[in-house]
């Protein structure tokens, strides 16, 4: 080691040293001391490391206390700094898994604030008080919305179904057709699912064509059900077709089997009013002859993330009875979340006007087009060190909701000129409110659609700030 990182070593100072330390008194009575503490040993370290790397430059005793103190107030600050927090979505993916997929109602978030402050009636009946099923209020919701004689919640889709399949089919049999095995996020596969819940995949069909012969050739003495599965993040189009829902379960019932439905996304509402193709309502599995339904809450019926479970009453007590459904049980939390949503969907119109997934769905594209023209009018007032145009194209609605329909929209196109589209999108998600946009070639990317009040100005204010632009 030379003589100088020697010399330098000997001016690192001592934790007591930078602790007394008059510029870190704010942080010191502000924050844990054993974060402060761990960080100024952090700091240490650190510059201990920058001093006996190679062709380091010598450095003043003041330099480097300085340099150590302002490592420790950037650690402390961003340890405990909130993480779960607020982010604008200028991606048009309106479930996108990595933010947090549905925005939740106001109701949602009213009913917390005002009735979860304090204790809260989650398992109790205020009658008798005798213990209830915590569920039972989701139960009667979902009654109505659907037709169901009986439903029940976990904590999402995956368990549904892997809770389902435990009662059901454990060590027995269940048929599913080839073009239905599905992977969702994650890597976590339909057939690892169905292991896990102790059952045996029997594959049928093709993976483009699945036929009603094919699940009648394949029923065993050991065949326990039939799963129907909802694609969900893919569609497969062309020379292809699958048995409709009402002659699978038809099939099963003909021979004293279980029809198991995965919707996967949960639709309460037909949505081809809006130009979507249609996709079968939770209500229409019920009528077309599901014994037991399972989907996502947290999807396109927009509550917090939980699995829904749908069916007849003895098969879904039957479900409440098994070990895993206190494993899988969701909290005060979820439950409010889903009552305040479910509600809404009592009046559809109401629905499509308060929750956020239905109102970024539904929005009207000329809205889109307003704002995306406004954002760009903003961003071209002053001298350019970027190209902003206003161009066609896609949103998405994500998390395997309804596969291969995008969205027509308007993006804002920002062309950097003196720095990359990386950089830029970079910068973006390194703000203060994080904003998260899409980067396509040399491009940035904005789109309106899942913009939410108050994200306008807090975007603009960025992308002009990176830029070096002056707001007005």
């Amino acid at each position: 080691m030379k003589k100088n990182n020697q010399a330098m070593l000997r001016k690192l100072p001592a934790v007591d040293t930078i602790l007394q330390d008059p510029d870190l008194q704010a942080h010191v009575s502000r924050f844990p001391r054993k974060i402060v503490i761990n960080s100024i040993q952090q700091a240490i370290q650190q510059a201990r490391n920058h001093i006996v790397a190679p062709n380091t430059d010598e450095m003043t005793e003041d330099e480097i206390s300085s340099s150590i103190k302002a490592k420790v107030k950037q650690t402390i600050e961003t340890t405990m700094a909130r993480h779960y927090k607020r982010v604008i979505n200028a991606a048009g993916i309106i479930l996108h898994t990595g933010l947090g997929r549905a925005v939740l109602a106001k109701d949602a978030l009213d009913q917390i604030q005002d009735e979860l402050k304090s204790y809260s009636l989650l398992q109790i009946d205020p009658e008798t008080s005798k213990r209830t099923k915590r569920d039972g209020r989701i139960e009667w919701l979902l009654q109505q919305l659907t037709g169901a004689q009986a439903a029940t919640v976990v904590n999402n889709n995956a368990a549904a179904t892997a809770i389902v399949l435990n009662t059901f089919a454990k060590g027995r049999e269940v048929i599913v057709s080839r073009g239905q095995l599905v992977e969702i996020g994650g890597s976590f596969r339909l057939p690892d699912v169905m292991a896990f819940s102790g059952a045996k995949l029997v594959e049928v069909g093709t993976t483009n064509k699945t036929h009603a012969r094919d699940y009648e050739n394949a029923i065993t003495e050991n065949t326990a059900a039939i799963l129907r599965v909802h694609p969900s993040n893919y569609k497969i189009q062309g020379f292809s077709s699958e048995v409709p829902l009402e002659e699978m379960a038809e099939i099963a019932h003909r021979n004293n089997l279980v029809m198991i439905d995965d919707v996967g996304a949960g639709v309460l509402m037909d949505f081809s009013p809006f130009g979507f193709e249609h996709e079968l309502t939770l209500a229409e599995s019920v009528d077309k002859g599901a014994d037991v339904i399972t989907a996502s809450a947290d999807k396109l019926i927009g509550a917090a993330q939980g699995g829904i479970i749908l069916g007849k009453s003895d098969m879904i007590k039957a479900i409440r009875k098994n070990q895993f459904a206190r494993i899988l049980r969701v909290g005060k939390l979820t439950l409010t979340v889903l009552e305040a949503t479910l509600k809404l969907f009592l009046d559809e119109s109401v629905a499509i006007r308060e929750i956020p997934t239905l109102q970024m769905l539904t929005r009207s594209g000329d809205d889109i087009a307003k704002q995306a023209k406004r954002i760009a009018s903003k961003l071209q007032q002053t001298d350019q060190k970027a190209s902003v145009v206003t161009i066609d194209g896609f949103s998405q609605v994500g998390s395997g909701s309804l596969p291969a329909q995008n969205l027509a929209t308007t993006l804002v196109k920002i062309s950097p000129r003196q720095s990359t589209a990386e950089s830029l999108a970079k910068q973006l998600r390194r703000y203060a409110t994080p904003i998260f946009a899409r980067i396509q070639k040399e491009h940035v990317l904005i789109d309106p659609r899942t913009l939410r009040d108050g994200d306008e100005k807090i975007l603009i204010t960025a992308l002009l700030e990176i830029m070096d632009k002056k707001t007005e």
